[in-house]
């Protein structure tokens, strides 16, 4: 099951990205470059029945952008046993029934999930989404999408010749510059990450200046969508299971693994709904 509707209402709130809105219920635009090069597209997606069509506007190669559309949905992963694990988990089976379709909507590319990791570190995330928001606004290219102009978040080429930038501070640049290199040299590409074991791949990840271990977990997570993997140092996700599942203590990271033997080989998506449950669960308390 899919509903493009359930993902372009979390993409509405999420804050990294923050420019992909729906033009109504039932359709969403996005901006953004193509992998590994400045080149910008521009989509327009609607839903027929079960299918999902796209439109793409800009310079960018269609198939790259069909792609990255898809990776950044999770389009490109066979969905049709998620709804076992649900029945083998009744507590995901409820998330699953609560947040009907909704698979997990990732970063653009894993370029972007990189640039995230920098501008988010030691800052609010408030904050971070607004130093993006106006790099995006005055340094992204921009695209018309059937007269909505939208900008994209600058390419990498366009990131290696910034010098300053306001709100980015210590060696924020330095990190940049290394993410747009790592990018056109083709160490961030989606299908050449997934390709690699995971441990492999965080090794790779890390050895990009300004990237740690929270960051290269994103990057292959929520950048290039890797569909089946367990974050359990990530300290929401025990969090996240407590609040679930009615636990008194946090899980520990034993207990989680042995946990999410069942809901393989859609732990990264299971992972996805338990934070949402546990962020919406959080504002409900906060507003009382």
């Amino acid at each position: 099951p899919y509903s493009l509707q359930a993902s372009a209402g979390f993409l509405e709130g999420f804050a990294p990205i923050a420019q992909g809105a729906a033009e109504d219920a039932h359709h969403l635009h996005m901006a953004f470059v193509a992998d590994g090069t400045d080149r910008v597209a521009g989509v327009c997606l609607h839903a027929e029945r079960d299918v999902v069509i796209g439109e793409v506007y800009g310079d960018a190669d269609p198939s790259v952008v069909r792609s990255q559309v898809e990776r950044s949905l999770s389009l490109d992963v066979d969905g049709t046993g998620f709804p076992a694990v649900g029945e083998r988990d009744p507590v995901i089976g409820r998330l699953q029934e609560r947040y009907p379709g909704l698979r997990p909507v990732c970063f653009y590319s894993p370029y972007e999930a990189a640039v995230w990791t920098v501008l988010s570190q030691r800052v609010r995330l408030t904050q971070a989404a607004r130093i993006k928001a106006r790099m995006t606004e005055e340094l992204g290219p921009v695209v018309d999408v059937h007269g909505d102009r939208l900008h994209a978040f600058p390419g990498p080429r366009r990131l290696l010749g910034l010098e300053w930038f306001q709100g980015l501070f210590g060696r924020k640049v330095e990190y940049l510059h290394a993410i747009a290199l790592a990018t056109i040299e083709g160490q961030l590409e989606a299908s050449h990450l997934r390709s690699l074991p995971q441990d492999a791949a965080f090794k790779e990840l890390k050895s990009i200046p300004g990237i740690g271990d929270f960051g290269a977990q994103l990057v292959l997570l929520r950048g290039a969508g890797d569909p089946d993997y367990l974050p359990a140092a990530e300290p929401r996700v025990p969090r996240a299971v407590s609040v679930a599942y009615g636990l008194n203590v946090l899980p520990s990271q034993q207990e989680l693994e042995l946990m999410a033997e069942r809901w393989r080989p859609y732990r990264t998506w299971t992972v996805f709904l338990l934070r949402l449950f546990l962020q919406q669960e959080e504002e409900k308390a906060g507003a009382r």
